[in-house]
């Protein structure tokens, strides 16, 4: 493959990665409005001690371990932010059309 063909599959990767990542938001969105209901606090370090643990053993490579714990306790922190936002009836997060 050339350079350009190797750069659409990242824009594709890219694509669905993006949707992914909202998929996954929509999900923490409902899991903010039931703790709200349940009045479960919205940080679980053992939930996220969890998560991070199963996607270090999920790993292939090439990325390392503390790569992909970076990458996802990122994830976890923009999650915690949108629960917050679904347990607190805030507006929407910044979403751009």
């Amino acid at each position: 493959m050339s350079l350009e063909d190797w750069r659409r599959k990242i824009d594709e990767i890219d694509q669905k990665l993006v949707e992914l990542l909202n998929e996954r938001s929509r999900c923490v969105l409902a899991i903010g409005q039931l703790k709200k209901i349940d009045g479960t606090a919205l940080y679980q370090p053992e939930r996220e001690r969890q998560v991070l643990n199963a996607v270090e053993r999920a790993n292939r490579g090439p990325l390392s371990e503390a790569a992909i714990r970076r990458l996802f306790e990122r994830i976890l922190d923009e999650a915690r932010s949108v629960e917050r936002t679904a347990m607190h009836d805030d507006p929407m997060p910044d979403r751009r059309e």
